[in-house]
């Protein structure tokens, strides 16, 4: 018999794979679909045949009235531009809090979370007393013909708070593992300032940048503890969607309450499938550049 022979059992030996700590992907992802499917699918579909069981007709004229379709489009706009902010000021909050040593890190590191734990009634309350007309900041903003509580625009900086935390914890994580010498080298080859941020920074960011704005947006569009004490809830003119379907709820009218929830759901699962789509066309593009 030959060495090679002899070695081999040895050999299959070492290299059997190990038995893993979790039980095996059949019973793994069938734990995961079913529960999944009781959690979310199931809840969901409810919704969608409550809303169709009047009929096609019935449903559309439920989300077609004006004062739906103002409600849809202050909830989502509210939500796009309440999230690009996040975006922007997100994404320097974790810059600052990862790259700069400064008295008091610690606490602003922890105020970042605070919108996670507060109930949300509570955070609204306090922000319509604060730019109430009559609040710390109302009065001074009211002289310039500044209405932030009450109006559209209250809507807003709700929105704004409540998903601050959504951008800057996944940025966060990301800025860590990307290590200052990149930057470096790109200043030492010659780039400006503005070109290490424009390829060297942001290409590594943009997928967490995406996703904590999509994460911001799905928060607010669907906001409604915070957003009724500041916003007025004045029909088309400060009135949110999910407010509307509670009222809707109160009159017993139960297929256009779910008949509004299905056209948000349509919409803001289109609106973050193409976030997730352009996200994974972001982390593709990124790869490909380091792979270069």
């Amino acid at each position: 018999m030959t060495m090679a022979a002899l070695a081999l059992p040895r050999l299959m030996r070492f290299t059997r794979r190990a038995p893993a700590v979790l039980p095996g992907r059949a019973l793994t992802l069938g734990l995961t679909i079913t529960w999944l499917s009781l959690v979310v699918l199931l809840p969901l579909a409810a919704v969608v045949l409550n809303a169709a069981s009047p009929g096609w007709e019935a449903f559309r004229h439920s989300i077609s009235s004006p004062r739906v379709l103002a409600s849809i489009r202050l909830s989502f706009g509210s939500a796009l531009l309440a999230a690009l902010v996040n975006l922007v000021f997100g994404g320097l909050t974790a810059w600052v809090l990862v790259r700069y040593p400064f008295p008091g890190k610690k606490l602003i590191d922890a105020l970042v979370d605070l919108p996670f734990a507060l109930p949300t009634a509570v955070a609204g309350i306090a922000l319509a007393t604060l730019y109430a007309p009559q609040g710390w900041l109302g009065r001074w903003l009211a002289p310039l013909g500044l209405q932030i509580a009450f109006a559209p625009a209250g809507i807003v900086v709700a929105l704004i708070f409540i998903g601050l935390p959504f951008v800057v914890r996944t940025v966060q994580p990301v800025l860590e593992d990307l290590a200052p010498e990149y930057e470096e080298a790109a200043r030492s080859l010659g780039a400006s300032r503005a070109q290490v941020v424009w390829h060297v920074v942001l290409p590594a960011l943009l997928p967490a940048l995406l996703t904590g704005f999509a994460l911001a947006f799905a928060r607010a569009a669907g906001e409604y503890g915070s957003v009724i004490f500041i916003a007025g809830n004045m029909p088309m003119v400060s009135e949110i969607a999910p407010l509307l379907i509670v009222t809707r709820l109160e009159q017993y009218d139960v297929a256009g309450a779910t008949a509004i929830a299905v056209a948000m759901l349509a919409i803001s699962f289109t609106l973050l499938l193409a976030i997730n789509l352009l996200q994974g066309a972001s982390r593709t593009h990124a790869l490909g550049r380091r792979a270069a």
